[in-house]
């Protein structure tokens, strides 16, 4: 029993031998929780002021463009200057706006057309800082510990992904929407203090600067490499094909408990929060490729059984097994990122992942709610399931570098190892 549990227990390892990934940690623990705050209470508040479904989904899609646009840009410009730097700036940004949000919803009569505004500049910020922040990383934890590292981005992730849209409904209820916001500003501020601690992030001497040439090499170094395409396609496939999040309200009313659609929101943040806080199994795996793709048929196959679960909690505890194979695949895609990419090219390859991993479910919802329209959301939820796992099968056949992936054998991982290690002595 102590064996499994030793097997079974998180890897803490990179927060023990890191100083600067402990406060990478710390800061992104405490900006998590505020940005879920405002990302919750931003819609909430233009329900409240308009009332329109409409305006509510507007908001979405303005956020989209910019997430696209800045963050193939954010990625460039992490190779290109100091990382550290751009994601100060960014923190101090994002603070700024949620300060103009905060006043905003201090006026008597709160302006519509500044959420309009400021929603996409949230979104254009965090996407700017995202592949910075994530580049960091491989710059401050060792090479064989890259693993443990990601488990513990993603407990960080879904630990906010489950507080801050909870607390939100209640501070927004209890309070309004000043209150959220305002607390979003402080949680920026104490970040910065924190990432103030961290250890600048130079780029190389020879770093090529922020251009679309520049950009275009990234994304030909990504193309060239069917292990990288992969991790990329078969998680897009996935996430468009099997993510219902769009469904959760109709299911709740078909399941006849309304009351309970927050439980659905929150399944699969809570499966991903379990598999991440057990996740020491995962430090043994080296075929990562292959764990991605047994992970990903993983989600489609609970999204499938979701959609015959007769019981509200049935279909909770599927919609948690499906987010905790979400979870475990996203361990094992920034395993193969941070293992294998080279340093002059992580910042712009995690501007391309950004956009994989974040259109991905934003399509994923469009096409559950078009297919649900035909069938009916147990019709959506089914299908989806059902060719998401046949998506992630092709997938699987037609990319066999990517299947036979193995971190111990894969020339880019045995390069940046030896390159890691050389710099170290």
């Amino acid at each position: 029993m102590r064996a499994l549990i030793r097997h079974l227990r998180m890897d803490l390892g990179p927060l023990r031998e890191s100083r600067d990934f402990r406060f990478l940690m710390g800061s992104g623990l405490i900006t998590m929780f505020g940005s879920f705050l405002t990302y919750v209470t931003v819609p909430l508040q233009m329900k409240q002021l308009t009332g329109s479904y409409v305006a509510v989904g507007l908001i979405s899609l303005a956020e989209f463009v910019p997430m696209v646009v800045f963050g193939l840009w954010g990625g460039a410009i992490a190779d290109a200057l100091d990382r550290r730097r751009i994601v100060l700036i960014c923190e101090a940004g994002l603070a700024l706006v949620a300060a103009l949000l905060t006043l905003n919803a201090l006026l008597p009569d709160p302006q519509v057309w500044v959420l309009f505004v400021l929603a996409p500049l949230l979104a254009a910020l965090d996407s700017l800082q995202r592949p910075s922040l994530d580049a960091m990383v491989p710059r401050v934890v060792r090479h064989g510990q890259l693993t443990a590292a990601a488990a513990l981005i993603s407990f960080r992730w879904n630990l906010g992904a489950i507080a801050g849209p909870a607390l939100a409904g209640l501070i927004v209820a209890a309070a309004g929407p000043a209150v959220t916001y305002g607390i979003d500003v402080l949680t920026y501020l104490l970040s910065l203090l924190l990432m103030w601690r961290v250890r600048a992030t130079p780029p190389r001497e020879d770093a090529p600067p922020a251009t679309l040439r520049s950009l275009a090499e990234g994304v030909r170094y990504a193309v060239r490499r069917p292990d990288l395409m992969g991790t990329y396609l078969v998680d897009m496939a996935a996430m468009f094909f099997a993510m219902a999040n769009a469904l959760y309200p109709f299911l709740a009313d078909e399941l006849r408990a309304p009351h309970a659609v927050g439980l659905l929101y929150s399944a699969a943040a809570v499966g991903a929060l379990l598999a991440s806080v057990t996740s020491g199994w995962t430090r043994s795996v080296h075929r990562h490729g292959m764990g991605v793709i047994l992970a990903a048929g993983v989600w489609g196959l609970a999204v499938l059984a979701a959609a015959f679960a007769p019981s509200l909690w049935l279909v909770f505890a599927c919609l948690a097994i499906a987010g905790g194979a979400d979870m475990i695949s996203g361990i094992f895609r920034s395993t193969i990122w941070n293992q294998t990419i080279p340093d002059e090219l992580r910042g712009r390859l995690a501007g391309i992942e950004l956009l994989s991993y974040s259109s991905g479910p934003m399509l994923g919802n469009g096409r559950a709610g078009l297919m649900a329209d035909l069938g009916g959301t147990r019709f959506s939820l089914g299908a989806g399931g059902l060719l998401c796992v046949g998506a992630v099968a092709a997938m699987a056949a037609a990319l066999p570098k990517f299947r036979r992936y193995d971190a111990r054998t894969d020339e880019h991982a045995l390069t940046e190892r030896a390159r890691r290690e050389a710099a170290a002595t």
